[in-house]
């Protein structure tokens, strides 16, 4: 049986700690892709060195040609300029519709049934335009959103009750950016609603520190942005794609009337497998929930508005 294979598009630190997520985990062979000569190629001979140290046998290849990428089962696109402190995701838009808009026309022209795993930013936005772009089914374009938010508040319940991070599941939907709705009654340790285990005020202290978790990285960092755990949970969505394992996933799916969605992407759970988003689950919200998601559906329905193509 012939190995899966995954490419990645942008060898900066995102896309190289997802190659070196897959090859570790030994999803596929990995092609990693980027404009600048020697990058791709100088970091997947890198991870090549390794592998008989970590001892798997994926083989991760660097390319700055997209005819190396061609019958792709998936591809993950990590292309784009990183946010930059005091710079909003909306600042991201028009530079990176265009680096996307090359990539997807790329992609899809070697590989027409890919699927895609979309993370540059703005990300709701961006999988609505490699949607656009690559004239594939919906249910072959997912964003990264919710895998890493409800990861990050999954991290902060583990630290302030002193469990495994294994016990803890958290569900964040809407939009990859301030206006995302972590919810507390569906974040769980052990099946314990975290609302009996926290009191209000530190659970809504995490729920808000969980908002900014991407920008309080940035303002540590000074330089770039968080690349260890959004390449792990893209790589968390990509797993359950290719071993067809139904996991159910908080992503950037694209909603026909689900949750009073239509013809956008928005983070909603989502069960993937070998399909792509194969379908949305639809959970009970209550009022204060509600205005939340419809107040981050709309933001990124502003931003979509914007879009030219």
């Amino acid at each position: 049986m012939s190995r899966k294979k995954i490419t990645v598009v942008g060898a900066g630190h995102v896309g190289a700690t997802a190659a070196m997520w897959l090859a570790l985990k030994e999803l596929g062979d990995v092609v990693m892709l980027d404009i600048v000569e020697g990058v791709p190629q100088g970091k997947s001979l890198d991870l090549m060195e390794a592998a008989p140290v970590e001892g798997f046998d994926s083989k991760v290849t660097g390319t700055n040609d997209y005819k190396d990428t061609a019958g792709s089962d998936l591809v993950v696109i990590t292309a784009g300029i990183p946010r930059k402190p005091g710079m909003s995701r909306a600042d991201l838009i028009n530079t990176n519709t265009g680096i996307l808009k090359s990539v997807v026309e790329g992609i899809v022209k070697h590989s027409p049934k890919t699927i895609l795993l979309i993370v540059t930013n703005p990300l709701d936005v961006m999988v609505y335009a490699a949607w656009k772009y690559s004239g594939l089914p919906s249910a072959r374009v997912m964003g990264l959103s919710g895998a890493l938010d409800g990861a990050r508040l999954r991290a902060f319940i583990a630290m302030e009750l002193g469990v495994s991070v294994e016990d803890v599941h958290a569900m964040v939907i809407g939009g990859h950016a301030d206006e995302m709705v972590p919810l507390k009654r569906y974040s769980t340790v052990s099946g314990i609603p975290v609302t009996q285990l926290i009191p209000a005020d530190r659970l809504d202290a995490i729920m808000a520190r969980t908002k900014k978790a991407g920008g309080e990285i940035v303002g540590l960092l000074k330089t770039g942005s968080a690349y260890y755990a959004p390449s792990a949970a893209v790589v968390e969505m990509a797993e359950a794609i290719l071993k067809d394992k139904k996991r159910v996933i908080p992503c950037a799916s694209y909603c026909d009337g689900q949750y009073g969605v239509k013809g956008m992407f928005i983070g909603v759970p989502t069960v993937l497998g070998s399909l792509g988003a194969e379908k949305i689950l639809e959970i009970e919200l209550d009022a204060a929930e509600r205005a939340a998601f419809e107040a981050s559906v709309a933001a990124v329905r502003g931003l979509i508005n914007e879009l030219k193509f």
